[in-house]
């Protein structure tokens, strides 16, 4: 995914935060984080975190997964209720930026603040189509097509038949909102009807989603 401070040095990286009167913060790891304003900007500076939904029965759907570096917005998500929560999954800093200071800056002129603000609508850009991927994978009504459409994304995004999953199957399962053993007995399904290989967090695609016999590559 594309960096907040891509193409941009790290001396131009401190003068546009400075422009911007961003703060650091640390949290320790499985803390809860409240931002202290409805509307922010947080950029992951080490450590990374987690965007999650809980139900009424304290279930857990993962939304967002923000690694270092990386950044999450009021701008594009809505985190304010008691239905979300913000967890550091291990020690995190992170930079808060208010988003009314981006319009604010006197750094405006200066050509590396433009690709500054081409960084970031870029990456508005990509959180979208990333939340519309979620959404078809989460409107497959079945734990198989479920995983099924989430690995074709996955596959089509990188032009491979190999996926690295970025967490582990317990988050799989809350990313996907199914239940855990239902999911290992569809993911075992797959595996002996040749659609799927499992090795640690890695799956290799047996089929062609555009193959109705579904043929090996």
């Amino acid at each position: 995914m594309e960096k907040l401070f891509d193409n941009l040095t790290d001396n131009q990286a401190e003068k546009i935060l400075k422009s911007l009167a961003a703060h650091k913060m640390h949290y320790p790891q499985n803390h809860v984080i409240y931002p202290s304003d409805t509307s922010f900007i947080g950029l992951v500076n080490t450590g990374y975190v987690q965007i999650n939904q809980i139900d009424l029965n304290g279930g857990k759907t993962i939304l967002e997964e923000v690694e270092e570096n990386e950044i999450f917005s009021s701008t594009f998500s809505t985190f304010f209720n008691k239905d979300y929560e913000i967890l550091a999954k291990e020690d995190t800093e992170i930079i808060w930026i208010q988003p009314n200071q981006i319009w604010k800056s006197d750094l405006k002129t200066k050509e590396y603040f433009q690709i500054f603000l081409q960084n970031f609508f870029q990456i508005i850009e990509t959180k979208t189509q990333e939340k519309n991927e979620r959404m078809s994978v989460l409107t497959k009504k079945t734990i198989r097509n479920r995983l099924l459409e989430y690995f074709n994304l996955n596959s089509q995004k990188r032009g491979t038949k190999y996926i690295y999953l970025p967490f582990n199957f317990t988050d799989l399962a809350e990313y996907l909102s199914v239940d855990r053993c239902a999911m290992s007995r569809e993911l075992r399904y797959l595996k002996e009807e040749g659609f799927i290989e499992i090795k640690g967090k890695r799956i290799t695609l047996l089929y062609n989603k555009y193959n109705h016999l579904y043929k090996p590559y």
